[in-house]
C-alpha cells in the first residue's frame, strides 16, 4: 500500500491529496526525530486492562508554533468516519497541523467508533488536556471542539451537553465554539456553544439545508453562528485544498477567536 492508495481506504471522503498526507507524516516524523512525544494515552493501563476497547484511544498533539513557549489556546479535532472508523489522516491531522502553524495547539483524538463511546473519549481527552495544561503549555480558557461528519456530531454533543455529561469531571467547562464540517445534524441541546459550520452543496450524505436551518435556530436564540455552503463540493472535503472551500479553516479560526 502506498500513500496514493489512501483515498480508497477513506470511503465517503473527497479531495484527498497525497501532498497533504505527506506534510502530516513529515511533521510527525520530525517530531519523533527530535524525541518529542506526539501521541498520548488518555486512559491508564489499569483502565485498558478492564476495558480492552480503550487500547488504541488517545491524542495526537500538534504543538502551537511561533508562540515562544507561551501558553496558547487549544482545539480538539475529531475526524469523521461514520462511527465505523476514524479518518484522522484526512479529517483531523491536517486540520491540527494547520492550527499549530497558526499558533494554536491542535489535538486530534483517536476515539472508539461508536457514537456514545466516541463522546466519552472526547470528553476524556478534554479533561486530560486540562489536567496537563502546564505540560502542554495550553491556555484552557475558551477552547474549541472541531469535527467533520461524525466528528462534527461529537463536537456538537460534547459542546452542547458539556464534557461532564460524558464522564469528564464536574465543572469541566463547555467550549467557546464548535466548528462543524459536512454534517446534517438538526439536534439542539439548549446550551449549544457558538457554532461555525460549512458543507458542500453536492453532499449526498449531509444536507447543507439541514445545517443551515440548525444555525438559523441557534442564531435566533442569540447564539453566535457562521455558515458557509460551497458550490460543487461533495462530502468530506477536508481542508478544501484547490477548491472553492480553501481557506475555510482560517475563517473558522477567526470565528473561534472572536468567541474567546
Amino acid at each position: 500500500m502506498t500513500l496514493d492508495d489512501l483515498p480508497a481506504r477513506l470511503p465517503w471522503y473527497s479531495e484527498i491529496h497525497t501532498s497533504t498526507t505527506l506534510d502530516v507524516v513529515s511533521y510527525l516524523l520530525s517530531e519523533r526525530a527530535a524525541e518529542r512525544t506526539v501521541f498520548y494515552d488518555i486512559y491508564t493501563d489499569a483502565e485498558k486492562t478492564v476495558d480492552p476497547s480503550l487500547a488504541n484511544t488517545g491524542l495526537f498533539r500538534f504543538a502551537a508554533e511561533g508562540v515562544g513557549g507561551a501558553s496558547a489556546p487549544f482545539a480538539v479535532v475529531s475526524a469523521g468516519g461514520g462511527f465505523a472508523y476514524v479518518a484522522a489522516m484526512h479529517d483531523s491531522f491536517p486540520h491540527c497541523l494547520h492550527l499549530s502553524r497558526s499558533g494554536v495547539n491542535g489535538f486530534a483524538v483517536i476515539y472508539r467508533p461508536d457514537a456514545q463511546l466516541a463522546c466519552e473519549d472526547l470528553a476524556r481527552a478534554v479533561s486530560f488536556i486540562f489536567e496537563h495544561a502546564d505540560e502542554f503549555s495550553v491556555d484552557t480558557s475558551g477552547y474549541s471542539l472541531w469535527g467533520g461528519s461524525a466528528g462534527a456530531r461529537m463536537a456538537a454533543w460534547v459542546g452542547g451537553y458539556g464534557p461532564a455529561a460524558f464522564g469528564a469531571p464536574a465543572g469541566t467547562p463547555q467550549p467557546a465554539a464548535a466548528i462543524m464540517q459536512y454534517t446534517g445534524m438538526s439536534e439542539l441541546t439548549g446550551a449549544d456553544p457558538a457554532t461555525y459550520a460549512c458543507v458542500g452543496d453536492r453532499d449526498g450524505i449531509a444536507s447543507w439545508r439541514t445545517m443551515q436551518a440548525r444555525l438559523e435556530v441557534l442564531s435566533a436564540t442569540g447564539v453566535p453562528t457562521e455558515f458557509h455552503v460551497y458550490e460543487g463540493l461533495s462530502h468530506g472535503f477536508g481542508l478544501g485544498v484547490d477548491t472553492v472551500a480553501e481557506g475555510w479553516i482560517d475563517d473558522a479560526l477567526a470565528f473561534w477567536k472572536a468567541q474567546r
